[in-house]
């Protein structure tokens, strides 16, 4: 079947923000989505919905960071033509996995978490990892990506000192500091995805918060 006449997980946007809207950032101590969603989501046909705003698609999105260093994993995307299958976010850098919450993962009750660990075993070899924390949600819509879908953001702490890209869609992977992330962040030479950009100073404090504990 073609991906976008393939069913995903959205919600109104008018539902999803009905008692609170927020651009960038909201921890989820603050305001939980999570339920919201849950209650009232829907499966429409993808390529339709890329185009309306006014549903949002909701994304599990994941940064896997090294129980002792703390590093992150971070990767780069392809820019190899016909490797990557979203133009929009070709060759970018990104310390975050996620995609669609498809039908398939509704077999159970939560989808969202269902979706996530099926990306995470698609996209990455990692032979061991703790079960995925929710921290916040992420909406972005200032860009063309980001105005329909929105994120829940998951930290994912693991113990394996080798996790490695499973995607071809990924050009590289690996683990890197907060600090190089905010280098990669900072280079004029670099194009960092939105999410990651704007998820990466709750990740650096959460990963604070995680050393005091």
């Amino acid at each position: 079947m073609n991906k976008f006449e393939q069913p995903i997980m959205v919600i109104h946007r008018e539902i999803l923000f009905r008692t609170s809207y927020f651009q960038g950032y909201m921890p989820a101590y603050q305001q939980d989505f999570y339920p919201i969603i849950l209650e009232r989501y829907e499966y429409r046909k993808r390529g339709p919905v890329e185009e309306q705003p006014e549903y949002k698609q909701p994304i599990a999105y994941a940064m896997i960071v090294h129980k002792k260093t703390h590093k992150v994993f971070a990767y780069q995307r392809s820019t190899k033509e016909g490797e990557y299958s979203e133009a929009r976010l070709a060759g970018k850098w990104s310390w975050g996995i996620g995609g669609h919450v498809d039908k398939v993962d509704s077999a159970g009750y939560d989808p969202i978490r269902a979706s996530l660990m099926r990306e995470l075993q698609e996209e990455v070899h990692m032979s061991t990892y703790d079960r995925p924390q929710i921290i916040g949600y992420i909406n972005d819509d200032e860009t063309a990506v980001g105005s329909v879908h929105f994120g829940l953001l998951f930290v994912v702490y693991t113990d394996d000192d080798d996790v490695k890209p499973n995607d071809k869609e990924i050009a590289w992977g690996g683990f890197k500091s907060v600090s190089e992330l905010k280098e990669i962040l900072l280079s004029p030479d670099t194009s960092v995805e939105t999410w990651s950009e704007i998820g990466l100073t709750p990740l650096e404090q959460f990963i604070k918060n995680s050393e005091k504990d």
